[in-house]
């Protein structure tokens, strides 16, 4: 699969398995899509890889995928597995929003990093961005703001409660370091 249309091949996918089962997730899922479109312009040539994987990065919640519990390597294995998705989407699903510290609690970060090498830390941080600034109803929010939703969702004292309060730091650096990034591209003439 070429990366030109990525994003055009990706939104069917994500509508398959989040829309019907989980409506708020899919809403999510669209979210995080928009604001990777709004990362355009420092992404270049990957900006359609980005916006791909921003739609599907939260197909592993779809009960007809879960298998592991952990979302990010349920989707990714689907995408590599099942749909023969490009490689680089495959990979940043499966490391999508410090997924590696997650991984560690769950006792499965070398089973993730076996499988799935990660992508380029630019592109990382532009996902992580793009899903730590989108509330689970797809509309804006900073990461702050998101990470607590989080933790209140779950408890503060759940797996993904500890988790998500230990990624707090790099997701906040995350996010500064794409605004920084964009704010570069902005300020070069055209």
């Amino acid at each position: 699969m070429s990366i030109t249309g990525l994003a055009d091949w990706a939104y069917p996918v994500a509508e398959s398995l989040l829309a019907e089962p989980l409506p708020r997730r899919w809403a999510h899922s669209q979210g995080v899509a928009e604001r990777a479109r709004s990362l355009a312009p420092m992404l270049g040539t990957d900006a359609d890889l980005m916006e791909a994987a921003a739609v599907v990065h939260d197909i592993g919640y779809s009960p007809d995928l879960a298998k592991t519990g952990f979302h990010p390597l349920d989707g990714a294995r689907y995408l590599r597995s099942v749909v023969h998705a490009d490689e680089r989407l495959v990979r940043l699903v499966a490391h999508h929003s410090c997924a590696w510290m997650e991984a560690e609690a769950r006792g499965m970060r070398e089973e993730l990093e076996e499988e799935f090498p990660r992508e380029h830390d630019h592109l990382n941080d532009a996902l992580c961005y793009c899903d730590m600034n989108t509330t689970p109803d797809g509309t804006p929010t900073n990461p702050v703001d998101r990470v607590n939703e989080i933790a209140g969702r779950y408890g503060p004292d759940s797996l993904i409660g500890t988790f998500i309060r230990r990624a707090e730091p790099e997701i906040l650096a995350s996010t500064a370091r794409v605004l920084t990034r964009l704010a570069t591209v902005e300020r070069q003439p055209m």
